[in-house]
């Protein structure tokens, strides 16, 4: 097997989105703190929405990327909180996929917090091939050939086979 077309874990990015600024939001940092042991970045709207009262400038959320072997280790515990499925739909064409969590208290070592009180977020997984640093970077960039990229079917064996992800349309 060539070592080049080995599949791994770029980033895995745990995503809130509270829709106001204010006290909601700061349990969704601490929440994701308390997941990950990293700091998170509020992130702002960029339009503007009277109904819901946003306005561009806004922070109405929250996010954090996990990189690395970190990435790993909370994708296992992430994946377990869904009970190891996740469904077709939940895959891109570039390989990435993505799942929510209803209740923070389905992950493992994470106890519920009476202050947070009961609230989910979304999970984005990014996977990469060696050699995907070519399309990044800032000096002689190029793009990655078509034999080179993830497809869809891929990233399914990958989560099968590395992580025992079960993947079904009934959730």
């Amino acid at each position: 097997m060539n070592k080049m077309k080995d599949i791994r874990i770029e980033k895995i990015t745990l995503n809130m989105g509270m829709g106001e600024a204010g006290d909601k939001l700061k349990k969704a940092t601490k929440l994701l703190n308390k997941i990950s042991n990293k700091k998170p970045v509020l992130t702002k709207s960029y339009k503007r929405i009277p109904t819901w009262g946003v306005r561009p400038g806004l922070e109405i959320g929250a996010k954090v990327s996990v990189r690395g072997k970190e990435a790993k280790e909370l994708f296992e515990r992430l994946a377990s909180a869904i009970d190891k499925k996740v469904k077709p739909t939940s895959f891109d064409n570039q390989g990435n996929f993505s799942f929510g969590i209803k209740e923070y208290i389905d992950i493992p070592e994470v106890e519920y917090d009476p202050d947070l009180g009961i609230i989910g977020l979304e999970v984005a997984v990014t996977l990469e091939r060696a050699g995907y640093r070519v399309k990044k970077r800032k000096y002689n960039r190029a793009k990655i050939g078509k034999s080179h990229i993830i497809t869809k079917e891929d990233s399914i064996d990958y989560v099968q086979n590395n992580f025992g992800i079960k993947i079904g349309g009934d959730e």
